[in-house]
């Protein structure tokens, strides 16, 4: 356990977390999702569902602030222009850790090919369909420097 750091996040994920570089994503994946086929590093948070996996990684990791669009999330049957309810949940959390930011959703098939490119997947056991999000990493600025 440590100071400020959320219990749910473990060393392998609070370790990939810290590798990855600026304008690197990791995809959090529900119970569902073919993790293990598609992950270039994959990360089991078995037993969590993907909402509070989701607050507790925005709660330490920046997201990408320099392009325009850094929230993705999978849509229902393909269709970006569906949502469930676990959609109105993601969108939220991000709402709360990374205001201004919007999350978009995305077809099928390029949320696919965007998690096959992740830099690591985070399999949780969310048991709801189509309860996937990739988040882009941004950076910390230093303190005596303002965001542009």
């Amino acid at each position: 356990m440590l100071i400020g750091i959320p219990a749910l996040l473990g060393p392998e994920l609070l370790a990939t977390l810290r590798a990855m570089g600026h304008g690197d994503e990791i995809a959090l994946v529900d119970g569902n999702y073919p993790a293990e086929e598609q992950a270039r590093r994959l990360i089991r948070a078995d037993g969590h569902p993907l909402i509070p996996v989701l607050d507790a990684i925005l709660s330490i990791l920046p997201v990408d602030d320099a392009v325009p669009e850094a929230l993705f999330r999978a849509s229902v049957k393909g269709d970006p222009s569906r949502a469930d309810p676990v959609h109105h949940e993601i969108e939220a959390i991000c709402a709360k850790r990374a205001p201004g930011r919007k999350v978009v959703a995305l077809a099928g098939a390029d949320f696919y090919a965007r998690v096959k490119s992740a830099h690591a997947i985070v399999a949780t056991s969310e048991p709801r369909l189509y309860a996937n999000i990739i988040i882009r990493k941004g950076v910390i600025y230093p303190p005596e420097t303002r965001k542009p």
